[in-house]
């Protein structure tokens, strides 16, 4: 608490101070965060509109008589489906997970030798990992497929997450920023008798925080958001996600009125796990940011 009161006592002596261009820029920036937050705000008023006010021209920005009916709807919809909208959210969740702990732990293991460590081809798989990212989903979804099934993994939750754990971006992200951390350190960590994999988990991974907190940042948020997985790999209703029971919802109410309230609502649902996360570690990733960019 009185870290707090002292932080906004500290902004406050910070706004006297601000000259008259600051001022101009502060209440700028401010507008346009404000402009930024509208699709977000319209996205959680509309999932809240009663039937009435779905369909209502003009349409209106903010729900006048919020509800929940809309969920309610959505679990309607899909109790006369063989698979509840529960076991999508579940699937969903493991998935995502799995993908979240997974792709950060093989980029950091992938970037770590590629900028510490000298051997043979280094350059060249770097440069292999930053041409891949040039390279569209669609254009490996038939290699993607045999080598899943030839592994024996469709319809296990490993199919969901192979295809996925992969992420260059992340890999470049991490380099870029263990790059930053001095070779002295780790020597000196080597002459007081430290291990290789003691300097990696006790130096490397804390220091590069940020830039993990950003690859699981895009990793959850392609794993939350990607229906491939379940298109391709998946045979089992039971195994498919909820991006897939969204996508096969819209697409039956392509010219039915009835439940657009449950797209709504399961619109949002999608939306505010990638909203969450993106919160809880914003900071992280201002830091990636900085400290990333190509030398």
């Amino acid at each position: 608490m009185r870290d707090w009161a002292y932080n906004l006592k500290k902004g406050f002596r910070s706004l006297r101070r601000m000259t008259t261009f600051q001022w101009i820029l502060f209440v700028a920036m401010t507008l346009l965060a404000a402009f930024m937050l509208l699709p977000i705000v319209y996205l959680v008023n509309h999932a809240l509109k009663p039937f009435n006010e779905l369909f209502l021209y003009p349409p209106t920005f903010i729900a006048k008589q919020p509800t929940l009916q809309n969920f309610t709807d959505l679990i309607v919809v899909t109790q006369s489906s063989a698979v509840p909208v529960t076991r999508y959210l579940f699937n969903s969740i493991v998935m995502s997970v799995l993908v979240f702990f997974t792709s950060c732990l093989i980029s950091v293991l992938c970037a770590y030798p590629l900028s510490k460590h000298k051997f043979p081809g280094r350059g060249i798989i770097f440069s292999g990992i930053i041409i891949s990212l040039m390279f569209a989903p669609e254009m490996v979804g038939i290699p993607r497929y045999f080598v899943i099934s030839n592994l024996g993994i469709i319809n296990t939750y490993w199919g969901h997450v192979l295809p996925l754990v992969a992420m260059p971006v992340g890999v470049f992200l991490m380099k870029q920023f263990i790059d930053q951390i001095p070779d002295e350190l780790l020597e000196a960590a080597k002459v007081e008798g430290a291990k290789e994999l003691r300097i990696f988990a006790k130096i490397v991974v804390p220091l590069c925080m940020p830039a993990v907190a950003t690859t699981a940042i895009l990793s959850f948020q392609t794993a939350w958001s990607s229906d491939e997985t379940s298109t391709l790999f998946m045979e089992d209703e039971t195994m498919k996600t909820l991006p897939f029971f969204v996508n096969t919802l819209t697409n039956n109410l392509s010219n039915n009125v009835a439940n657009q309230g449950a797209a709504a609502a399961v619109a949002l649902l999608l939306f505010l796990p990638n909203f969450i996360i993106f919160l809880a570690m914003q900071k992280k990733v201002i830091t990636t940011m900085m400290h990333s960019g190509i030398k």
